[in-house]
């Protein structure tokens, strides 16, 4: 298969495409870090095909999508898994609105282009990088629980769409609980924290039973299950 990846220089998205590519597949890798990803494509070989890219540029988005896809013959999966945390060192409102513009905006622009692109092709595979935080708000990460709740809701009305149309369109919502990677290694308070090696093979065998939703690892679907029974009051008191 061939397989497009946002996010790839680092974290769940550099394994994702190592373990893409020891199945056989080809990946085209796209991210800010232009040195990360010629690292990655050097280790990977020729089965990696590599972008620099600011996906919060969506004119220019388009443009790497389909020349990615032009050199690698084609795109049957697209994975956005591009996305940030907190920013600490910028000021509040413009740490959010960032946020919000890759976490949401961002992601929403490519979840369109992989779905106008599999339409016409008439099958195809758009996988989500959500998060155990799309079932929960969170006074100190407001904007990141929400930008993560947006995504879920927006995977589950694209997933009806897809139902709707004459093309066969699987979309599949992963949600990783703590995953020990650069961007939380600083993070506290994690627990059932899963190395990312593992963490990454469960959403590839995800991926590949093209299941609507992946926990990472399976015992966060537990607390899933909790986050939608406890009422919104004891949520408030935490």
């Amino acid at each position: 298969m061939n397989i497009l990846i946002t996010g790839a220089t680092s974290g769940i998205g550099k394994e994702l495409a190592l373990q893409l590519t020891s199945k056989g597949h080809k990946v085209g890798l796209m991210g800010r870090r232009t040195e990360r990803l010629q690292e990655l494509k050097d280790e990977i070989g020729d089965l990696a095909f590599i972008r620099t890219l600011d996906v919060t540029n969506h004119e220019k988005a388009e443009e790497v999508y389909n020349s990615l896809i032009d050199e690698m013959g084609g795109m049957d999966v697209m994975i956005l898994n591009a996305g940030i945390g907190r920013i600490q060192m910028l000021p509040p409102w413009e740490a959010e609105s960032k946020l919000i513009e890759v976490n949401a905006l961002a992601f929403a622009h490519g979840c369109h282009f992989a779905m106008d692109y599999f339409r016409n092709r008439e099958s195809g595979h758009i996988v989500g990088m959500s998060s155990m935080a799309a079932l929960l708000a969170h006074h100190r990460a407001a904007a990141y629980t929400a930008s993560k709740h947006f995504i879920s809701n927006y995977m589950k009305g694209y997933r009806q769409k897809a139902k709707r149309m004459n093309a066969d369109i699987t979309i599949t919502e992963i949600r990783p609980g703590y995953v020990w990677t650069e961007m939380t290694e600083r993070a506290k308070g994690m627990f059932w924290v899963a190395p990312v090696e593992k963490a990454v093979s469960q959403m590839v065998t995800g991926i590949e039973k093209k299941k609507n939703y992946v926990y990472v690892t399976k015992r966060w679907q537990l607390l899933a299950w909790v986050a939608k029974l406890v009422p919104e009051w004891v949520w408030d008191r935490l």
